[in-house]
């Protein structure tokens, strides 16, 4: 880097200095003596600094930069500081000081030239005018003299939002529609309150603020695009009320109380819904039925009338059937127009209690709408049902019973069900009132005591006794049978346990010996044993032999005794029917009109005929043509006593028609006698001195 005068001992730099790089060197020098080479003084230090000049420029070393500042700022509101850096000596010269100046971005912002620092210098900045500016700052030294070194960086500013901007509806008045038949929650439509400013500035609260839709409707807010969702609140009826009012305001959730001025930070909008109709199904007057029937009704009584609308404008006529899946058993009927619920069958509540019926209403000029109710019949118990034993008894007594001992004791069951409980009253049937043997002690508590009447029962005397007994409830109408309990005389120890019993009752007049048994036994053997084997060979006998030529024309030899001009006389009408009566109720499908639809199986409620039952009688019979889906409800025309096309070999018979030979002369008719008169005026040419023109 240096160098040295050996003769003159100036030090000169041999290479370019930079102080930036070095700001000093320290040079060691020591005098020699030229021609021994001895030093002459001891080595001496030098300090060489190097004095700097401006050959550096100011320089921004995180450039280029971003910066924010809230939209509607004031004058002098700081955006950012930057700072330049310069390379040379700050403290010599002015080198290194540096003055910051804005080369573009007037008149929105300024620079202070010594700090660095920029600020606003335009008020009411609208980021929604404008929202980047690019701002250009230099710094240069030597204090911003002529002369100085420069260097530039660039400044991104960006405005933020502020929420300076009121929402507003594109529209004072918006037009919805909706049908009848949407169901709660089903979304009407949108609006939205359009706001210019954005994120939480920006964010809307919908209301419904008045109208006399308010508790119709809801509306509620879509956070994604601020969207105002209308939303069905509750069930529309186009018959009740056809349009609604909305009025609706939209406002920001969030409010800065610097732009409160610029408010209100809210707007309103009417909504008008529409209404719009659809054909509804009948609707009936009460959403379920529950009705009670006695179970001894008589048919036809009528026990309740379900009532339908048709909640439409055209109000349509309603015509009312019963599900027949939901009545199986046919019990009941409804009049088609009236709604009246009649009973089509006798009611058993022992059989069936509870009868859950569906009823449907119908448009008579449009089908496809029905309306259903559900109907609950409960049937009512009537004391129709006689007392009897609770179970099949076969009591027994000792031969050595004593009188008054207890042998059975026996209750007694009934299907009815009357509303204090059951309550039985049991006797000796009358016939054995006066029974010598046992008596029948009724408990009050439905059972009953079989005593002795006295002792010394043998299987020898009586091996078995049948008492009747006479079972009655306590209902009305009163209820009772006749029950027979068999007694069987047992030969018992002394404890009372049963040893052996006979089971021979006393009312065979004569024993059967096992001898005789055996002889009807074998006897009844022997038959059935011939029995199968008749059955047997029936069964194995061959059939005759048949050619199938033989076969073949049985097959097809055919009696028809028929006379005529051939075949078409014989295939215009099936002459096998004419010769088999019974196949004439086969259901022939008929050429010469339509087929008829078959009827579909259903219940005919079978009633008998009498003065006091007429009306189920009647009703019974509407019933069946109502059930009948194949009925006709129109008039036709039907074509009887078909026997088909004419013959092309004409008629045999020399009375035909006169249509269909006019030609052929009938005065001969008129020689017949006063029988053939009639005929002979009709076809023969009657003399005459009238003549016809």
């Amino acid at each position: 880097m240096f160098t040295i005068d050996d003769n003159t001992g100036d030090i000169h730099a041999i290479q370019r200095l930079d102080r930036e790089e070095k700001a000093q060197y320290i040079l060691r020098a020591q005098a020699l003596h030229r021609q021994t080479g001895k030093p002459l003084e001891p080595e001496s230090e030098f300090i060489v600094k190097i004095q700097d000049i401006n050959d550096n420029e100011p320089k921004f070393l995180d450039g280029p930069y971003t910066a924010s500042v809230p939209e509607m700022s004031v004058i002098g509101t700081s955006v950012m500081q930057l700072t330049a850096t310069d390379a040379d000596d700050p403290t010599y010269g002015n080198s290194a000081r540096v003055v910051y100046s804005i080369l573009q971005g007037q008149p929105y912002f300024s620079v202070e030239p010594r700090t660095g620092i920029i600020r606003v210098s335009l008020p009411n900045m609208d980021r929604e005018a404008k929202e980047h500016y690019e701002v250009i700052i230099q710094a240069k030294d030597m204090g911003g003299q002529l002369g100085g070194l420069a260097g530039t960086t660039t400044v991104n500013v960006t405005l933020e939002d502020v929420n300076d901007n009121p929402p507003r509806f594109a529209q004072k008045l918006y037009q919805m529609s909706v049908p009848e038949s949407a169901p709660v929650g089903s979304i009407v439509g949108r609006v939205q309150a359009k706001d210019l400013d954005e994120g939480i500035n920006a964010e809307m609260r919908y209301a419904i603020i008045d109208g006399d839709g308010r508790d119709t409707f809801d509306i509620s807010t879509d956070p994604t695009n601020q969207f105002g969702i209308i939303s069905i609140r509750k069930k529309l009826d186009f018959e009740s009320k056809r349009s609604f009012t909305l009025k609706v305001e939209g406002a920001n959730t969030y409010l800065d109380p610097r732009f409160l001025s610029r408010g209100p930070f809210s707007d309103v909008t009417i909504i008008h819904v529409s209404v719009e109709d659809v054909d509804e199904p009948p609707q009936f007057d009460s959403p379920h039925y529950f009705v009670e029937v006695p179970e001894d009704v008589e048919i036809g009584t009528v026990f309740q009338t379900v009532s339908a609308k048709d909640p439409d404008v055209a109000n349509n006529t309603i015509r009312y059937s019963i599900e027949r899946k939901s009545d199986p058993g046919r019990y009941f009927y409804i009049d088609i127009t009236s709604g009246a619920l009649m009973t089509a069958r006798p009611l058993d509540r022992e059989e069936l209690s509870w009868h859950n019926i569906t009823v449907l209403a119908m448009e008579m000029n449009n089908p496809t709408q029905i309306g259903s109710v559900s109907v609950t019949i409960k049937v009512l118990d009537v004391n129709d049902n006689p007392p009897e034993l609770a179970k099949y008894y076969e009591a027994f007594v000792c031969e050595n019973a004593k009188a008054g001992q207890l042998i059975q004791t026996v209750t007694a069951v009934d299907l009815d069900d009357p509303l204090g409980g059951q309550h039985f009253y049991y006797s000796l049937a009358p016939e054995a009132a006066n029974n010598p043997n046992f008596t029948l002690r009724d408990n009050q508590d439905n059972t009953a005591w079989i005593l002795t009447r006295r002792g010394g029962f043998t299987q020898k005397e009586q091996s078995i006794y049948h008492l009747p007994i006479f079972i009655t409830d306590g209902d009305q109408p009163m209820q009772s049978s006749t029950s027979t309990l068999t007694i069987r005389v047992c030969s018992c120890d002394s404890d009372g346990n049963v040893m052996s019993c006979t089971a021979e009752a006393y009312t065979l007049p004569v024993s059967l010996s096992r001898g005789a048994l055996i002889a009807i036994l074998a006897c009844i053997f022997v038959l059935l044993v011939m029995i199968l084997l008749i059955l047997s060979l029936r069964s194995q006998r061959k059939k005759p032999y048949l050619s199938d030529e033989e076969e073949n024309v049985h097959e097809n030899i055919v009696r028809y005794d028929d006379e005529g001009g051939g075949e078409e006389d014989t295939e215009a009408f099936d002459i096998a029917a004419m010769w088999n009566p019974r196949e004439v109720h086969l259901g022939k499908i008929r050429q010469d009109m339509l087929p008829e639809i078959e009827s579909l199986s259903r219940y005919v409620p079978q009633t008998c005929m009498g003065d006091s039952n007429v009306h189920g009688y009647v009703l019974a019979k509407l019933y069946e043509a109502d059930a009948d889906p194949c009925a006709p409800p129109y008039d036709s025309l039907q074509t009887y006593a078909y026997e088909g096309e004419g013959s092309v070999a004409e008629s045999l018979s020399s009375l035909q028609s006169v249509t269909s030979n006019t030609d052929h002369e009938y005065d001969y008719l008129s020689d017949w006698g006063p029988r053939f008169k009639k005929l002979a005026e009709m076809y023969g040419v009657m003399e005459t001195n009238n003549p016809l023109w």
